[in-house]
């Protein structure tokens, strides 16, 4: 490469001035701002909801995505909402099991560059479209009563992660959190026994923060009995 090439590579990538960043900075917060408003009166409004996540890039033909559709039926049929990412794969499996059993049927889309378009089963009037993750991600952890985590992969995991992590440092009021998928998951739980747990970077109570289940119903289960014991600690 030229020496001139080398020098309009350096500028082209040279950090943005202070001044730059501030006034970016300051757009942002009113953007964030707009988007919070919008998503706090809307979903205020939507009653008990579940948010169901996974990967976008599950096929309809797979099995995790007849499962989910059957967890979101059967959860909905329970009384409970569903809240989705709004897109494809599992979350269009879980909006489609809402659609069906006739229960509310919520999505939480973000715009991205290669376009995530609302997935059919979505209520339209209970569609949200967000520009930034942790606004939506702030959505999902105000007003969900309980997460169900299907195979997916890092967008998943940051979910799962984030509300374990708010559960485990009483950010968030306690809700129950299901792994679904025993052969999926079981790396990941002995990784957290065998390694996290040993070095003791959680404690054995971190531990009974989720529950891993293999059905439709034992998930609907422990959700629904979970609340069930709540509404008789009413200190809890």
């Amino acid at each position: 490469m030229e020496n001139q090439d080398l020098e309009m590579l350096k500028e082209s990538i040279q950090p943005k001035t202070w001044s730059e960043t501030i006034s970016y900075d300051t757009w942002e917060i009113l953007k964030v701002m707009s988007e919070m408003v919008e998503g706090f009166e809307k979903l205020s409004r939507i009653g008990p909801c579940v948010s169901i996540f996974g990967s976008a890039r599950t096929k309809e033909s797979h099995p995790v995505y007849k499962l989910t559709e059957e967890t979101a039926y059967l959860l909905t049929k329970a009384g409970f909402g569903i809240i989705t990412g709004g897109g494809p794969g599992i979350m269009e499996a879980a909006n489609k099991g809402a659609h069906f059993a006739g229960g509310k049927s919520v999505g939480l889309n973000i715009n991205l560059p290669f376009e995530q378009n609302p997935n059919p089963f979505v209520d339209r009037n209970k569609l949200l479209n967000f520009n930034f993750f942790y606004v939506r991600k702030t959505m999902f952890m105000r007003y969900s009563m309980g997460f169900i985590a299907m195979p997916g992969g890092f967008g998943t995991l940051d979910e799962l992660t984030e509300a374990i992590t708010l559960i485990q440092t009483h950010k968030l009021v306690r809700f129950p959190i299901v792994l679904f998928g025993s052969n999926y998951w079981k790396g990941l739980i002995e990784w957290m026994k065998e390694v996290v747990l040993k070095e003791r970077y959680i404690s054995a109570e971190d531990m009974e923060i989720f529950k891993l289940v293999d059905t439709a119903e034992e998930a609907v289960k422990h959700i629904v009995e979970f609340y069930k014991t709540y509404a008789l600690k009413p200190n809890f």
